[in-house]
């Protein structure tokens, strides 16, 4: 059926009241970029300070135990996002996951953060485990890692991890974001080596307090939180720069559906118009010849 002036009037105010909350939802996004990209930057610094003192631990070391690498229980560890209109971040986060995980002998559990990467990662066949709620601000990221922490020293306690892997979107320079991975323990041996081999940024050599026994599971419990907390703002910072495409394409299609609902509304307008005329015109003609 042919569209009228009213069908048609009623999908412009549609389209534009769902314009409104494409804009509304586009600069929230655009907000949480920020304040996200903000908080992993202030981390630098604080990486910095444990990063020397995992250095200055490492070089007082003869031998290196943490980088022996077990090949069962493998925990695994997955940022994802508890929302929708994010294209393809989970998806393409899930791919990467099941394609690395692949490579690594052994079992694997895989704790799930946000309620869409958990939907994605249940159609695999991955043995899902312990699953935990994204955080919507930075203040909640903190009690967030705090559990994942707690969660990981619980089950390597039990002895069902040996190692824990960490799979996250990054924002990436020329593009939204890229999945990226690392593994949280065991240490990197060739990480551990390369920081150990690095040149102390000062004359003055370090001291470490109380030895390495009691300093050095201390720095790596702060090396932890600082790569679970740098994981999940840049997954937060990717999402909503994911949104913020999605948003910027809708509106995009909006404006385009909006353009060609009032091109058809204004030509069947002037059609109704230009219909009157003639039956003013004709009806003129009429009386003239009575």
């Amino acid at each position: 059926m042919s569209d009228t002036p009213a069908n048609l009037r009623r999908k412009i105010t549609g389209a534009a009241d769902l314009e409104s909350v494409v804009r509304t939802m586009k600069a929230m996004a655009a907000s949480n970029i920020g304040q996200y990209e903000n908080a992993v930057s202030s981390l630098n610094d604080y990486y910095r300070t444990v990063q020397l003192g995992l250095m200055a631990c490492f070089q007082r070391q003869a031998t290196a135990g943490q980088g022996v690498v077990q090949k069962e229980g493998i925990g695994v560890i997955v940022f994802g996002s508890d929302q929708g209109l994010v294209g393809q971040f989970n998806d393409v986060l899930v791919e990467f996951v099941i394609d690395e995980l692949g490579k690594l002998p052994g079992d694997k559990r895989v704790w799930a953060v946000g309620e869409r990467i958990q939907s994605r990662l249940a159609d695999s066949d991955l043995s899902l485990g312990q699953s935990f709620v994204l955080p919507s601000s930075i203040t909640a990221i903190t009690p967030l890692v705090g559990q994942i922490l707690l969660e990981m020293q619980t089950r390597r306690e039990q002895g069902e991890i040996s190692q824990v892997y960490l799979f996250h979107n990054r924002p990436q320079p020329g593009a939204i974001y890229a999945p990226v991975s690392q593994r949280l323990l065991p240490l990197d041996e060739k990480w551990r080596r390369n920081l150990a081999a690095k040149h102390w940024p000062s004359k003055n050599r370090p001291e470490v307090i109380n030895g390495t026994d009691q300093t050095l599971p201390a720095l790596i419990r702060e090396y932890l939180f600082v790569s679970l907390f740098r994981a999940c703002a840049e997954s937060l910072a990717s999402e909503n720069a994911s949104r913020l495409a999605a948003m910027q394409r809708a509106e995009k299609n909006i404006g385009e559906l909006l353009e060609d609902l009032n091109r058809d509304f204004h030509r069947l307008r002037q059609s109704a118009i230009d219909e009157e005329l003639f039956d003013v015109i004709s009806g003129f003609e009429a009386l003239s010849k009575s």
